[in-house]
């Protein structure tokens, strides 16, 4: 469908319908405006932007990797503290917001989901920090002069996962600090990246196959 055909988007209110505060079972510091359910949500994203076949709505849940890598920087705040972060699709926001609470110097949320820059305003807001948000698809240009660049849930699909991770190598060699979390999707390089923690991070089987994902945060080595 063409962007002249689609319905208005009121993102704040239709998160606000479908989704209530609750604290991500690894990270019980944030609270976060999520969804109970993954069909309904998406059947009405769906409806809300008049098309079929979109993709899953990241903004409404927690993701396994998105809990690693929040929970790691709580635990180690010292990765953000005073650093410019860039939260590389951000979803909800959860990780941007555990580098504010981390200290951070300022945190940057990236996504293309037309419901993440509500989310993660709400978010935020929720949190007491500040995160910005930009809708660019930042893999089109360089990689942008930030401390440190954090990624969850990003190996799910080929060829996205190939071009994300060229993506963020390029950073790490810019000088970047890059930090990945992952809980064993199929397209996450075996080579060159170091494992800094492993969580057992609670899900639901409607996201995952098992209720708890083994979940790693990873550096780039070198």
């Amino acid at each position: 469908m063409s962007t002249e055909a689609r319905p208005r988007l009121d993102a704040r209110a239709f998160i606000l319908q479908h989704a209530r505060l609750q604290r991500p079972p690894h990270t019980p510091e944030i609270e976060l405006y999520l969804a109970s359910e993954i069909e309904p949500v998406w059947r009405s994203t769906e409806e809300a932007l008049g098309e079929k076949g979109v993709d899953p709505p990241f903004w409404a849940f927690a993701w396994a990797g998105g809990q690693a890598l929040a929970r790691y920087l709580l635990d180690h705040p010292e990765e953000a503290r005073g650093k410019r972060v860039l939260d590389f699709a951000t979803g909800s926001g959860l990780v941007a917001i555990a580098a504010m609470k981390a200290g951070a110097a300022s945190a940057l949320g990236t996504d293309v989901d037309p419901f993440c820059a509500a989310a993660v305003a709400l978010n935020a807001d929720a949190n007491g920090v500040e995160v910005a948000f930009t809708s660019e698809n930042l893999l089109d240009a360089a990689p942008p002069a930030v401390d440190l660049i954090c990624a969850g849930d990003v190996c799910y699909e080929w060829p996205l996962a190939g071009r994300v991770i060229d993506w963020l190598r390029a950073a790490h060699a810019s000088g970047a600090r890059v930090l990945i979390g992952d809980p064993g999707r199929a397209y996450l390089p075996r080579d060159g990246l170091a494992l800094l923690a492993m969580y057992e991070v609670q899900t639901t089987r409607e996201l995952e196959d098992r209720e708890v994902r083994k979940t790693g945060v990873f550096a780039f080595e070198g």
